[in-house]
């Protein structure tokens, strides 16, 4: 008869070694704060469950207050429902594509769950976009309905007819507004230089196309939800959103983004803040809900978290401030452009930043000197993240305690595996080698909207691509060294803007920088710092030579900028992100 000591000795055994080769092969594990999994079992579940749940628990809870208005998860999951089925009655379908082109305002949310219970696919989109713009991503998604600001309304109309529309929605920033606050709304908006001709009340009533919003949220459903097949069934692998990369290098491409990539997106980043508590955060969603970054870490973790979210239209430094010191909220994500500005306007008031607790910076690289400024104000953590839209987006990210370190994107997610391909060959590269960071995981999207070919080009033996250049440590936290687009090649010397960066960050003249390349007829390229300077120093020759020297003796030749070009401000997107093209075109 067996010993069942030696049994169970024998399992205890085989349980650790088999954890020591999951450790060899995923080093990252040994560093993920306590509480945060490495794997996640994730649900067969819509991205609707998550409103679904939040709704059950805590229909009480404070789903997000819009200037002074409050408006319950009780409330959200009933308009997102009478959304959908306003929605039904226009004919939408399951598959069907709805665009969003709206701010954080409390429409957002309830336009795009209404969306999915409609079994549509949402398609968040700029609204600031021009008519080019928006005119390829609504006729490339095909979108059926389209849910916009009425004072953006003449764009749409110039170009409806080169779309597959059927339906546009239209609403304002007013309607969710307190009382005194819509009686004002008007008075804010008489300089606003809005394009012409603006639509009009009459323009609705006439045009068979156009519906107002607000009504449609205020009627209840003439005979009852039983007409109306609601929720339409939904699998989690069923298309979702498609999320518009940047554009960059060309025309938007649609990431075909399912349930279930959403879904766990959002709960990898749920479990990546173990120490925040259901129903008792509070996070300031400035950063855009139609950007992936503000779809996932703002919007759908804190419905999972059933927090309450703080929704600011737009990035106002000192409205942000305001916001912060009277709701006090605990997580703000957002991007380093963002919190640079957040730090400039406290000034002497840095009690007002003690409130929040965590941070994960995304969009673009974090700076250490901002994120050790940012840590010393509020006391809370300030750590860089990394994603991209094809892949929900956030595949790492620092933890959220003292492991973590600057310079790095930090560790992949729990079940996002990572690796570094070498770019000729696509083989694994050895710890410390700089090549291509490659990952795979639940969040990774299907594949890009009507491009088929570009789909398997961006896949390598079941890896997703980045098109990043990055290294891994041994301790398995990753470094973005540069994006390949970015990278400056200065007499054949590869030059990435990062690190020149990170040096001039350091002087303490520079408030803001960025650097990019620019043509150069010796060099080929040539390194230029776009340079922001603080309120106390003035733009001079003998500055501009005291940042040079200052840079060579911290960089090597080729590295150091040859060009400083002294500004105002720096080109940035909505969301805040700099953009190094703008400068480029400008040279």
């Amino acid at each position: 008869m067996s010993d069942p000591s030696l049994i169970h000795n024998t399992q205890a055994e085989q349980h650790s070694i088999e954890r020591t080769k999951e450790e060899n092969s995923f080093p990252w594990f040994r560093h993920y704060d306590h509480g945060v999994p490495t794997h996640l079992d994730i649900p067969e579940r819509p991205l609707t469950s998550l409103l679904d749940n939040a709704a059950k628990r805590y229909p009480n809870q404070a789903a997000f207050v819009y200037y002074g208005n409050k408006i319950t998860y009780a409330q959200f999951s009933n308009q997102a429902n009478r959304f959908a089925i306003e929605l039904q009655r226009l004919g939408v379908q399951k598959g069907d594509r709805v665009a969003i082109a709206l701010p954080n305002i409390p429409q957002f949310p309830i336009a795009f769950y209404g969306a999915l219970r409609a079994g549509a696919v949402a398609v968040p989109t700029n609204p600031l976009y021009t008519e080019r713009e928006m005119q390829h991503q609504l006729a490339d998604s095909g979108a059926k309905v389209l849910i916009v600001l009425d004072m953006y309304y003449p764009i749409i109309r110039n170009i409806r007819n080169q779309t597959a529309l059927e339906h546009v929605i239209v609403t304002s920033p007013a309607d969710f507004l307190p009382p005194l606050l819509q009686k004002l709304y008007p008075l804010s908006q008489k300089n606003n230089k809005l394009p012409q001709p603006a639509l009009t009340r009459k323009e609705v009533e006439s045009d068979p196309i156009l519906h107002t919003m607000q009504p449609m949220l205020q009627s209840h459903a003439k005979g009852g939800i039983e007409l109306f097949n609601l929720p339409v069934h939904v699998q989690s692998d069923d298309l979702a959103v498609l999320q518009y990369t940047g554009g960059t290098t060309g025309l938007s491409k649609g990431a075909m983004l399912t349930h279930r990539n959403l879904l766990a997106n959002a709960m990898q980043t749920r479990y990546w803040v173990p120490k925040a508590k259901d129903a008792a955060e509070t996070s300031l969603c400035v950063a855009p809900f139609f950007h992936a970054y503000g779809l996932s870490v703002g919007m759908n973790l804190s419905i999972l978290a059933a927090a309450t979210m703080i929704l600011l239209p737009q990035f106002k430094a000192k409205d942000v401030l305001d916001a912060i010191h009277h709701y006090h909220p605990t997580m703000f994500p957002g991007i380093p452009t963002m919190y640079v500005a957040i730090m400039k306007e406290a000034g002497k008031h840095t009690e007002y930043l003690e409130s929040i607790k965590y941070c994960i910076s995304g969009a673009s690289p974090l700076p250490a000197k901002i994120q050790t400024d940012f840590e010393t104000i509020t006391g809370g953590k300030l750590v860089e993240g990394y994603g991209l839209s094809e892949a929900a987006p956030v595949t790492h990210c620092n933890p959220l305690s003292d492991k973590s370190r600057n310079g790095s994107i930090g560790l992949p997610l729990p079940s996002v595996e990572a690796t570094i391909l070498d770019r000729t060959t696509s083989e694994p590269l050895p710890v410390g080698e700089v090549g291509e960071l490659v990952v795979k995981g639940p969040n990774v999207m299907k594949g890009y909207w009507k491009r088929e070919e570009e789909t398997q080009a961006l896949f390598v033996n079941g890896w997703m691509r980045t098109g990043d250049i990055g290294k891994m440590d041994e301790d398995g936290y990753f470094y973005v060294v540069e994006r390949a687009k970015d990278m400056i090649i200065a007499s054949g010397f590869n030059v990435y803007p990062r690190e020149v960066e990170e040096v001039l960050y350091h002087h303490p003249a520079i408030a803001e920088v960025a650097v990019a390349g620019v043509p150069d007829a010796y060099r080929g390229e040539t390194v230029a710092a776009f340079i922001v300077l603080k309120p106390e120093f003035k733009p001079s020759e003998q500055l501009e030579q005291d940042i040079v020297a200052f840079c060579k003796q911290k960089l090597t030749a080729y590295k150091v900028p040859k060009r400083i070009e002294f500004r105002d401000n720096l080109p940035k997107s909505l969301v805040g992100k700099v953009l190094r093209r703008e400068l480029r075109k400008q040279l």
